[in-house]
């Protein structure tokens, strides 16, 4: 499939790797993509994200995607649905920090003691991330996966990175506005 991928995309998925080694992860993860799609500039993807440039946004952005992290990768939703069961997500966190240190759920642990040398694997939200964005390039009739389509996949996958891209107005539906027009045909669902 990466043959497919236009340089610019190809791009998104070599940062997301250099994001996930900076902090440490064990996999690479769908956040570790979008922080690369941030980090682009000239394409249209970045294009499309040009709103979360500004620094402050783009902080909220971050600590959003944090914040996730810390939750064990579960979304607000998720928070909230455990919430409706009468369980409290922020008081299970601060426990298991309490006994096991700060960012013990972090998703994919941190380091990658044990792990062989060479490349770091990619987590299944990351892997879900590329396969939706062949299906969204598939379904636009687009013969090359570019970043767009990494973006647009995103914002489809559900879960942390979509929650904080929506919270800053960039949803499937937006970001297809922009850059195909009006009503965006070829929409793909998630699925």
């Amino acid at each position: 499939m990466f043959e497919r991928f236009t340089k610019d995309a190809r791009a998104v998925v070599t940062g997301a790797v250099a994001h996930s080694e900076r902090a440490g992860a064990a996999t690479v993860e769908e956040e570790h993509l979008l922080l690369a799609l941030l980090d682009r500039e000239g394409s249209r993807g970045s294009f499309a994200l040009g709103s979360l440039r500004e620094g402050e946004r783009r902080e909220s952005l971050e600590r959003d995607l944090a914040e996730a992290r810390r939750r064990g990768g579960l979304s607000r939703a998720d928070a909230d649905a455990l919430s409706g069961l009468g369980i409290d997500l922020s008081e299970i966190v601060a426990r298991v920090e309490e006994a096991h240190g700060a960012g013990a759920l972090e998703k994919g642990g941190r380091g990658a003691r044990g792990r062989r040398a060479g490349r770091l694997p990619f987590g299944q939200s990351a892997k879900d991330v590329l396969t939706r964005s062949l299906r969204v390039a598939v379904g636009r009739r687009d013969r090359h996966i570019g970043d767009e389509h990494l973006l647009l996949a995103l914002t489809l996958q559900g879960g942390p990175a979509a929650e904080a891209l929506a919270d800053h107005g960039v949803t499937h539906t937006s970001v297809t506005r922009l850059l195909y027009g009006e009503g965006g045909g070829g929409m793909v669902e998630a699925g």
